[in-house]
C-alpha cells in the first residue's frame, strides 16, 4: 500500500461528459461516518456565499465515477476528517496514530493527483491540507507532538467552539494566502488537528507557519491554483464571520477561470508546432496511457485541452558523407514511420493530418491529431528529391539545421562555414517552396535567417524560437530579425526550452508568457505562437507537459487577451502560413 495506482488508458478513461451549470462547480470531498456519506455545513454555505455550486463527493473507489465527477467540476476542496494511513507514506503506524478513515484516503489521494494533471484548482482545507502533500510527493507527521518532541508546542486541538479563532498564523509576505488575505502578514485561525504537514514537496512549498513551527498552509511552487490550509476557515461563516470568505472567493473565481479556458479551448483549435517525442519510439514507452518519459502523451493532450501537436523527426548532426546520408535517411523514414503508428494503433482518438483542414476535422469527430516535420535538414543530405518524397509522407516543415553546420546552411551552433545559406540551401528553399513544405529556420545562424528571407517565395516560420532581447543566446531571434519576419507574412513560435527563456536561472511559466508578450509587442498578435519543444527538453514548472498548457491561456486570459488573440496564437497564426505554403505549392497528395 505504498503506492496508489491512478495509472490506467486512455481508453478507460476517456468517456466525457460537459457541465451546464451558469456558475463554477466546486466538487467537495465527503466524510464517511456511521450513517454514510456526510458533509459539515460550513463548507457548503461558504462556497455558495462564494457564489460557486458545492457538489459533494462521496468516498467510493470506482474508479471510472471519480474520473466521471471530475469531469463536472471547475474545482476541487478537500475537506477535514480522520488520520491518513500511514502506510501511503510508506511508515508504520506510530502508537500516536488516531482513527483511520480507510474509505477515503485511495479515492481521495486519486482525485487530487488526477486534478493535479488536469489543472483543476484545488483547496485541501486540515485533512485536506495533508492529502494534497501526500498526494503530490510530500510528508505527513502522523502526530506533531511525537514529531516535534522539544518544541513547545501550541494548543493546536482547541477546546473553543469550531467557529472562533484560538491562535495566530504568520503568512509569507510573497505568498498567494498572503495576497489573498490583503498581504494582512497574519491570520487568526481555529485549530483541531495532531497531524500536520512535515515535507511539501517538490510540487508545494511552505506559506503559513505557526508559532511553534507547524506548518499552517502550503501552496503550488508552479503558479497552479492549489492552497492548503491546516485550520477549519468553513467553520467562521456559521456565525456570521466572513473574515475567511477571501479563501473561498479566490477558490471560485479560480475555478471560473478554468471552465472559461476549458471552453475556449472547446471552441478553438490548439497546434503545439514543435516536439520530439518520436525520440522515445525505442524506449518501451506507452503513448495511450500517462506516461512518464513522456512529456506528451494521449492522456496530457487530453487533460491539457491540446487538439494538435507537430511531432518532428529530430535527426542530430552527424558526418557529412554517403554512409551517413544513407543512416540519416534510414533514421528519418523510422521516426516518421512511428508517428504513423502512433496515430494507426490509436485512431478512435488521433488522426494523422496533413493540411490544416484536417485538423478541424479531426476536432469535429473528437479526435486529437499529429502531424509530420524533420527536424534538421540534414536529413536529405545532397538529394534534393527526399523533398517531395517527406513531402508526400505527410511531412508540413523541415528546420534547415540544427546544432551544426550542414550542406544547407549555417547552424546559430556552428561555424560560419557557408555565410548563410549554400548555394544547394536555396536550391532546398525553391524546391521546399514548389512542393508546398514550410521552411523553418529554428537553430539556424542569423545570416541563414536572412538568406532564406530573401530567397523564399512563401513566408517562413521557426517552429520553437524565443526572444534575443530577453535571452541572449544565438538560438533566439533579435527584435529586428522578428520584426522581418512579420513583414514577410512568417511566425515564431515561443519555444518553452528553459536556456532559450533565460540564462540567469530557472525559468518558469512566468518567463514563457513574457517572452510571449515581447514577440507580440514586436510582430503584431497575428505573427506568434507556441511550438513547446517538449520531449526535446523543453518545459518549465508551470508548463512542464501537455497536461498544462491550460495554464498558458489562463495566464494570457488574466493579463487581458481576448479570445480571438488566443485562437490566433494558439494555432490559427501557423495554420495560416501552412495554407499559404502549401497552396502555392505543388499539389502533391491529389
Amino acid at each position: 500500500m505504498t503506492q496508489f495506482d491512478w495509472k490506467g488508458t486512455f481508453e478507460e478513461w476517456h468517456t466525457k461528459f460537459p457541465t451546464h451549470t451558469s456558475h463554477p462547480v466546486i466538487g467537495i470531498t465527503g466524510n464517511f461516518g456511521e450513517r454514510g456519506c456526510e458533509l459539515a455545513e460550513g463548507y457548503y454555505r461558504s462556497i455558495l456565499e462564494a457564489g460557486g455550486v458545492p457538489m459533494v463527493i462521496p468516498a467510493y473507489d470506482d474508479k471510472e465515477a471519480l474520473i466521471c465527477a471530475l469531469d463536472h467540476i471547475d474545482a476541487l476542496l478537500l475537506s477535514g476528517g480522520g488520520d491518513i494511513n500511514p502506510l501511503y507514506l510508506g511508515e508504520e503506524p506510530s502508537p500516536a496514530l488516531h482513527s483511520i478513515n480507510p474509505r477515503r484516503d485511495f479515492p481521495e489521494l486519486m482525485l487530487t493527483r488526477l486534478a493535479y494533471n488536469r489543472q483543476i484548482p484545488i483547496l485541501g482545507i486540515c485533512r485536506g491540507c495533508q492529502v494534497l502533500a501526500v498526494a503530490l510527493d510530500g510528508s505527513v507527521h502522523q502526530d506533531i507532538h511525537e514529531a516535534m518532541p522539544n518544541a513547545p508546542l501550541l494548543k493546536h486541538s482547541q477546546d473553543l467552539p469550531r467557529e472562533y479563532a484560538s491562535h495566530n498564523v504568520t503568512l509569507n509576505g510573497d505568498s498567494l494566502i498572503n495576497h489573498i488575505f490583503g498581504d494582512e502578514g497574519n491570520l487568526q485561525v481555529n485549530s483541531f488537528h495532531h497531524q500536520a504537514v512535515d515535507e511539501a514537496g517538490p510540487h508545494l512549498c511552505v506559506s503559513a507557519t505557526s508559532k511553534d513551527g507547524v506548518i499552517e498552509a502550503i501552496e503550488s511552487t508552479e503558479n497552479k491554483s492549489i492552497i492548503g490550509v491546516q485550520w477549519h476557515p468553513e467553520c467562521f461563516i456559521l456565525r456570521g464571520d466572513t473574515s475567511m470568505m477571501p479563501l473561498f472567493q479566490w477558490l471560485v473565481n479560480e475555478a471560473s477561470s478554468y471552465r472559461e479556458t476549458v471552453r475556449l479551448h472547446d471552441r478553438i483549435l490548439t497546434l503545439d508546432s514543435h516536439c520530439d517525442t518520436p525520440m522515445f519510439a525505442d524506449e518501451g514507452t506507452n503513448f495511450r496511457h500517462r506516461d512518464k518519459q513522456l512529456l506528451v502523451d494521449l492522456h496530457k493532450m487530453n487533460e491539457g485541452h491540446l487538439d494538435a501537436s507537430i511531432m518532428v523527426a529530430y535527426i542530430p548532426q552527424g558526418e557529412r558523407n554517403e554512409q551517413a546520408y544513407q543512416e540519416v535517411k534510414e533514421m528519418t523514414e523510422k521516426r516518421l514511420d512511428y508517428i504513423a503508428w502512433l496515430t494507426e494503433t490509436n485512431h478512435k482518438y488521433i488522426g494523422l493530418a496533413k493540411a490544416p483542414e484536417e485538423l478541424y476535422k479531426n476536432k469535429r469527430r473528437g479526435q486529437k491529431s499529429l502531424m509530420m516535420g524533420i527536424e534538421n535538414g540534414y536529413a536529405i543530405g545532397r538529394d534534393l528529391s527526399l523533398i517531395e518524397y517527406f513531402r508526400k509522407r505527410g511531412v508540413v516543415y523541415m528546420t534547415l539545421c540544427h546544432n551544426g553546420d550542414n550542406d544547407i546552411c549555417d547552424s546559430a551552433r556552428g561555424k560560419g562555414e557557408h555565410g548563410g545559406l549554400s548555394d544547394f540551401g536555396r536550391k532546398v528553399v525553391a524546391e521546399m517552396n514548389r512542393v508546398g513544405m514550410m521552411v523553418d529556420l529554428s537553430h539556424a545562424a542569423e545570416s541563414s535567417f536572412w538568406d532564406a528571407l530573401k530567397t523564399s517565395r512563401t513566408p517562413i516560420i521557426c517552429s520553437h524560437s524565443s526572444c534575443r532581447a530577453l535571452c541572449d543566446h544565438p538560438r533566439n531571434l533579435t527584435d529586428e530579425q522578428m520584426h522581418a519576419l512579420s513583414e514577410a507574412g512568417g511566425v515564431m513560435q515561443v519555444t518553452l526550452y528553459n536556456g532559450f527563456l533565460r540564462t540567469d536561472g530557472k525559468a518558469t511559466i512566468e518567463d514563457a508568457i513574457e517572452h510571449i508578450q515581447h514577440a507580440v509587442k514586436i510582430m503584431g498578435i497575428e505573427h506568434v505562437g507556441i511550438g513547446t519543444d517538449f520531449d526535446g527538453d523543453g518545459g518549465v514548472p508551470g508548463v512542464a507537459n501537455a497536461s498544462e498548457l491550460l495554464n498558458i491561456t489562463r495566464m494570457l486570459r488574466n493579463i487581458g487577451y481576448t479570445d480571438r488573440q488566443l485562437r490566433l496564437l494558439w494555432g490559427e497564426n501557423f495554420l495560416r502560413v501552412m495554407r499559404q505554403v502549401q497552396s502555392e505549392g505543388l499539389k502533391v497528395f491529389q
